[in-house]
């Protein structure tokens, strides 16, 4: 078995068997490039069932020169499922990670904005023109429903049903939830699809699309992340944000508000509620107001 059949296979194991999205099994198999173009520049000879620890050891090291303990940790959290593919395959007895250590990294507590700042981030928006009323649309369901960048640009006509007040979202690993729709942001997708998006002739395969460029095409990740960075540029705000401030925004103001963390994790679509206490990443205050309010000694 050489690398190239090897990634391959995996790739269709991720994709088959672990329902994975296509951006997360190009992280995987980006990872595992990385080793084979190391093992090239080394004329190292050996293939995916021969390579022992040493070698990835050699190869994390010389990695680390490079990238943080962040992206470290994630090079080798791919190398290992990989190398637990082949083992779970039977082509290896023994997975060659297993005594790598892991760098220890602290939780990333993610950047949120102020309900005020997404008010201006949202009023920034050129109106005089059909792209700016599809991206003010764009911004208030993202921000109403906590989506990620990947389940916006997906989302289809057929996914609203707003008469019982929900949208549905195909998330990480082609998982189906319903998450509730704001009143607002129910308002300007309808405003979107009356006054912008029926005017638009959909390219065949995108006709039930939501969101469509001018080429009536579905847009890129990409130009979700452009949008906002100029939107930021615009109002000069001082944060680095992402499509996915929008979506820890979203948690953290539900969470201030009383929300009940269980719920914010159904609509997040997160299996594991540590995840979700990641995404809120709660505040001193609000713990003092949980302590005050519901403790049984006032």
């Amino acid at each position: 078995m050489n690398w190239k059949n090897a990634i391959k296979d995996y790739q269709m194991y991720l994709q088959i068997e672990r329902g994975l999205s296509k951006n997360t099994i190009d992280n995987y198999s980006r990872d595992l490039k990385k080793l084979t173009f190391f093992l090239e520049e080394k004329a190292i000879n050996i293939s995916p069932i021969t390579i022992n620890g040493d070698i990835i050891k050699q190869f994390i090291y010389e990695t680390a020169k490079s990238v943080n303990p962040r992206s470290q940790a994630r090079i080798i959290s791919g190398i290992r499922s990989f190398f637990d593919y082949l083992v779970f395959e039977d082509y290896r007895d023994d997975n060659p990670t297993d005594l790598l250590e892991t760098p220890k990294i602290g939780r990333k507590l993610p950047d949120t904005l102020s309900p005020l700042e997404i008010d201006s981030l949202i009023a920034a928006i050129d109106l005089s023109h059909s792209q700016g009323e599809r991206n003010r649309t764009i911004l208030e369901i993202m921000y109403s429903c906590g989506l990620r960048v990947s389940e916006v640009i997906t989302l289809k006509i057929s996914d609203l049903f707003f008469d019982e007040g929900f949208i549905r979202v195909l998330g990480k690993g082609n998982k189906e939830r319903y998450v509730p729709v704001h009143h607002e942001a129910k308002k300007f997708v309808n405003l979107y699809r009356t006054t912008i998006r029926n005017q638009i002739e959909a390219v065949k395969g995108f006709e039930d699309t939501l969101f469509l460029n001018r080429r009536g095409k579905g847009l890129t990740r990409q130009m979700i992340f452009t949008i906002l960075k100029d939107l930021s540029e615009k109002i000069n705000l001082q944060k680095k944000i992402s499509p996915h401030t929008l979506r820890h925004s979203f948690a953290t103001h539900l969470l201030q508000n009383g929300a009940d963390l269980r719920a914010i994790q159904q609509m997040l679509g997160h299996e594991s509620i540590t995840t979700t206490e990641v995404y809120v990443h709660v505040d001193k205050t609000y713990l003092k107001q949980v302590v005050d309010n519901f403790h049984p000694r006032k």
